[in-house]
């Protein structure tokens, strides 16, 4: 028994060296081996893996997409000299392990970092160059994609990771900018209501005119038929009139004295002062038939 003792704590130590000794590579990660503090060697194959115990140690790194989103918004200068406040993320991952933990010593604050200098110069550039329009609605997808290349192949050689997309969430004014654009927009506004206003009034005026002008074409031409109809309807009277005085001129006289009766004596209340010798009153002196009356 007391032999055992021994065999078993060599046992021990044995599995305990052998489990020092090895490591696992997650599919999702390379890993970097150190030696007395120096890269000793670069794991990208994921599965089992041995190092030398006590002197030798390991770090794991992720190689999934990962995503840097500023909780601040940043401001820029366009070509307007106008400020603007940008509200960004980036989606970003490790493409050389060792690159990475020589740049940043694998610290991923740090990586956040170095990634948001490098954004924010190249967000600044392509600002300076574009107006407010472009940047809010006009040109957005065409600054992501050359931010992103631009900034994919300086990252790539200085941090060892690969800048997988960039993209601008928010793009607004700031407050004070706001008020004054706001305000712009609203005297705009006003400017091409009144004109419109107007050009609206000259229009009623020109519609309103033209329809005077009809108004008084149409007067015109029905006061014109109306004379026409009158006088032909007169020239037919008067051919009636004359036919009949052709056929009986003294009962036609006399037809006509008693129409001058009727409408001289309409009222109680007419009066006319006449010679009593008149030939108005001809026909009341003398009432009855006539020589040659029918």
């Amino acid at each position: 028994m007391r032999a055992l003792g021994p065999i078993v704590a060599i046992v021990v130590a044995l599995a305990v060296l052998a489990s020092a000794s090895m490591f696992t590579v997650d599919q999702r990660q390379h890993a970097i081996v150190f030696q007395f503090e120096e890269v000793k060697d670069v794991v990208t194959t994921p599965g089992l893996h041995f190092k030398w115990p006590l002197i030798q140690r390991v770090r794991s790194f992720d190689m999934r997409i990962l995503t840097f989103d500023d909780a601040e918004p940043l401001r820029f200068i366009t070509s307007e000299k106008k400020p603007v406040l940008v509200d960004s993320f980036v989606k970003w991952r490790i493409i050389d392990v060792k690159q990475y933990f020589v740049s940043v010593q694998g610290d991923e604050l740090r990586a956040a970092t170095r990634l948001k200098q490098t954004i924010s110069g190249g967000l600044q550039n392509e600002f300076n160059k574009r107006t407010v329009h472009e940047v809010v609605s006009g040109e957005r997808d065409k600054i992501m994609e050359e931010v992103r290349e631009k900034a994919d192949q300086e990252l790539r050689r200085d941090l060892g990771v690969e800048l997988v997309d960039v993209r601008l969430k928010r793009v607004d004014l700031p407050q004070e900018v706001s008020e004054s654009v706001y305000r712009r927009m609203e005297a705009e506004r006003k400017r091409v209501a009144n004109e419109q206003r107007s050009i609206g009034s000259a229009e009623g005026e020109k519609i309103r005119a033209d329809a005077d002008r009809q108004r008084e074409v149409l007067l015109a031409e029905a006061y014109r038929d109306a004379q026409r109809v009158k006088g032909e309807g007169d020239a037919k009277a008067s051919a009636v009139y004359a036919q009949a005085f052709g056929q009986n001129a003294e009962f036609f006289t006399f037809y006509r004295s008693l129409e001058a009766y009727r409408s001289s004596f309409r009222n109680r209340s007419d009066v006319m002062l006449l010679d009593p010798s008149s030939e108005f009153f001809k026909f009341m002196k003398n009432p009855g038939p006539t020589r040659g009356a029918r």
